[in-house]
């Protein structure tokens, strides 16, 4: 075997043998950018469906390159079913799933998993509730016999219960001390109120987690884990008939039930444009989040909105991150996104800014968000962002989890299984117009809710001079603070 430096000195002397007119020429105009080939044709692997007798809708995608296979389940039972009163209710029951299931206690649960090679996680979102599994494809039965058990037949110990509420409760003691949770929890209470599902933290309060047991649990677990509002993904080296075998044979008995509708919710009127302080002294930084209401999933100006965003805030040669972090280093990263849900989810811009430029951060991006709306976007950089958005799509489907994730969104939102097949022809049809059109429709600077988490000592004299609404101190919940 020859070694790797002997092999490339062999090399070398093989180039220099040849004649000269045998290279390939080296000459590469470095003055611009390489012009980008068109975007290739996105090919999205096909979805195929079924429907088991008590309801659970079944939807398969074959993809046998890699003898490995994912499997979600989405139940709507997300934090939109909270009670009012005890907010975090379907975050704690969907993790409590796996802490104890059938004949399983909660570390048989993982030593099973593991065993199997599988990775085995439940949780819950704003819209639904979540078990997921990816697994070699020959451990799909044994996993599903424990996806099955955890998902069917969580026995909720009441040790486990009373174990999960004091971590949950140290958890939420530890974002006291951590400016961007306070950030994100504060933002959606201005923003939404606390009568809105939206307004209130996924994981609950201290006095909400106190109140945690096992008959709450139980009660919101049998109310509304039911087939009949529940579609399983089942994405991998199986095919239609495999899996729905597979799945019949463990969940096919899973009894169907009244659950109750999804919540509804108007947005509540949007206020004025204010900056809403929270004070957390000796913060070294000052986080920002700026937003409003914006748009539900199934809006149609959803590609004008993708196109929108990646020019403003959704990529890293957006304006909002070019200005703050490259141009003038007020922040290691500036974005922005419209949250798409359900129901009509937030518009927000975000960045921690280093607090001694807390104002001049945000006079850039007020800047930004207003010249979004006033000046139609170059043709140029229009282009660069659907670009950006049709070369990035076929990387999310080269991999079972990566498929997953994205017909999971179609699922969750009721959208058309064949809705990436136009995605691409249809960012490409936004045009500039649309974009400024869009801005104006959804984002509103004058009724901007302006939240920022620092030191008030160091920041609030510089928010004032800066006349961009009134200041109002608040707490981490968005109630009001002295």
């Amino acid at each position: 075997m020859i070694a790797p430096r002997s092999r490339l000195l062999v090399t070398a002397a093989l180039l220099a043998a040849l004649p000269s007119a045998a290279l390939p020429a080296q000459e590469v105009d470095r003055s611009h950018p390489p012009t980008l080939p068109p975007p290739p044709t996105l090919r999205v692997p096909a979805v195929e469906t079924a429907t088991l007798p008590n309801g659970l809708e079944l939807a398969v995608i074959e993809m046998h390159k890699v003898p490995v296979v994912d499997v979600t389940l989405l139940v709507g039972a997300g934090t939109v079913s909270d009670p009012d009163d005890l907010p975090g209710l379907a975050t704690f029951t969907a993790n409590m799933l796996q802490q104890g299931a059938g004949s399983r206690g909660a570390l048989d649960i993982a030593d099973e998993a593991a065993y199997l090679g599988a990775s085995l996680n439940t949780g819950a979102g704003f819209d639904a509730a979540t078990a997921s599994l990816h697994v070699p494809k020959r451990r799909l039965g044994p996993a599903l016999d424990l996806l099955a058990d955890v998902v069917l037949r969580p026995t909720f110990p009441d040790t486990e219960i009373a174990r999960q509420r004091d971590l949950r409760r140290a958890q939420i003691l530890q974002q006291r001390d951590q400016p961007v949770a306070m950030a994100n929890v504060a933002f959606a209470a201005i923003v939404f109120g606390a009568t809105h599902p939206y307004g209130r933290p996924a994981s609950g309060t201290e006095t909400s987690t106190a109140a945690l047991n096992r008959d709450r649990v139980l009660q919101f677990y049998q109310a509304y884990y039911r087939p009949n509002t529940t579609r399983m993904l089942v994405v991998g080296d199986v095919t239609l008939n495999e899996a729905k075998r597979l799945v019949a044979a463990r969940f096919g008995g899973w009894a169907r039930g009244e659950a109750p509708p999804p919540p509804t919710a108007s947005a509540p009127a949007a206020a004025a444009r204010s900056i809403y302080l929270v004070d957390k002294p000796g913060a070294a930084q000052s986080v920002v989040r700026i937003g409003q209401i914006g748009v539900s999933r199934a809006t149609p100006d959803f590609f004008a909105l993708e196109v929108l965003n990646t020019i403003l805030g959704g990529s890293f040669t957006s304006r909002l991150n070019q200005n703050l972090r490259e141009t003038h280093g007020y922040t290691y990263g500036a974005n922005s996104q419209f949250a798409m849900r359900r129901l009509a989810g937030p518009f927000v811009a975000s960045a921690s800014i280093v607090t001694a430029k807390t104002d001049s951060a945000l006079i850039e991006f007020m800047r930004e968000l207003r010249r979004i709306r006033d000046e139609a976007v170059p043709q140029a950089e229009l282009a660069k962002a659907k670009a950006y958005i049709s070369l990035g799509l076929p990387a999310e489907f080269e991999t079972t989890q990566g498929a997953a994730r994205q017909f999971s969104n179609l699922l969750l939102y009721d959208l058309p299984l064949d809705y990436y097949g136009t995605y691409i022809p249809r960012i490409n049809a936004v045009t500039a117009a649309d974009v400024q059109r869009v801005a104006r429709q959804y984002l509103d600077p004058d009724h901007f809710a302006i939240v920022v988490v620092g030191d008030r000592s160091k920041i609030e004299a510089g928010l004032q001079a800066l006349h961009e609404g009134p200041i109002a101190y608040r707490d981490m919940w968005g109630q009001i603070a002295p």
